[in-house]
């Protein structure tokens, strides 16, 4: 039987931006790891991942105006969520290094954090991502899909466009799809906007090269919206990373759950 980690769900306010976090918790011998996520996803889409992580501390956060964090007031960049972050962690208790893994929009947020906490972040875990706005970019059919939130609001659009956006296994099994969508908690029109302004301008190539952290670049060779010549440039560009293609999507993270698990656990803690 599959075996489910407990999620353990609070509010957390902060300067009056309240943030919905949940915590997986593990064991405390080595430093936890923090999950960004992708655009528009909130927190309990990752449960899969952190079921195959055995007993790894995990940690996210519903960005804000997404999930259950509350619209901001205006819009922020990836170095205002960054600071943000090393803040919250703060406040829940977590004073030492932490592990940062990023995934698709997300990736581009633990850029951020490696770059802006460099002894903060001890392993960065970079999943179906690029160095921002300077990339190869994906399908133009794909991305139209991707200017709008509808696929999380409209479960016939999703399986009607799922498999043409996340490519991989979601091409041969609708019940993937069924599954993925029975997580999702669609977001507001507002803080997924915030979402795609944080991108615009956005770029990590110019510093990539400073990036000390070990760093592992995880990639589907069947991804739509990115396409793997973009983790092939984050892996040349970050002097310590080791690139992994799987055979999948983009959201490999949840479908290839057995593999990319123990992968990214034996990673946090090789020497």
């Amino acid at each position: 039987m599959k075996n489910v980690r407990a999620l353990d769900i609070q509010t957390v306010s902060l300067d009056g931006q309240l943030l919905r976090v949940g915590i997986w918790r593990g064991s405390q011998a080595s430093p936890p790891l923090v999950v960004f996520n992708g655009i528009g996803a909130n927190l309990e889409l990752v449960q899969p991942f952190a079921d195959a992580l055995g007993d790894v501390e995990v940690v996210i956060f519903d960005i804000p105006g997404v999930g259950g964090s509350p619209v901001p007031l205006v819009p922020y960049r990836f170095s205002t969520l960054a600071v943000m972050t090393d803040r919250l962690l703060a406040k829940l208790g977590y004073d030492g290094p932490v592990d940062v893994l990023g995934v698709s929009w997300g990736g581009a947020l633990a850029q951020q954090f490696a770059h802006l906490y460099p002894f903060r972040c001890r392993r960065l875990v970079l999943a179906a991502t690029s160095p921002g706005v300077i990339m190869v970019p994906g399908r133009l059919s794909v991305l139209s899909k991707l200017i709008g939130a509808r696929r999380y609001r409209d479960p016939d659009y999703l399986r009607e466009v799922g498999a043409e956006i996340y490519g991989g296994a979601y091409r041969t099994d609708p019940a993937l799809l069924e599954e993925h969508g029975r997580h999702i908690r669609a977001p507001g029109g507002r803080g997924y906007m915030y979402q795609l302004l944080a991108t615009w301008g956005w770029s990590s190539l110019l510093w990539l090269g400073t990036l000390r952290q070990p760093t592992l670049v995880m990639h589907g060779d069947d991804d739509p919206i990115i396409p793997l010549i973009n983790a092939e440039i984050l892996a040349r560009r970050i002097r310590r990373a080791t690139l992994h293609v799987l055979k999948d999507g983009h959201l490999f993270l949840i479908t290839r759950t057995r593999e990319v698990g123990p992968l990214v656990r034996n990673f946090l803690s090789s020497e």
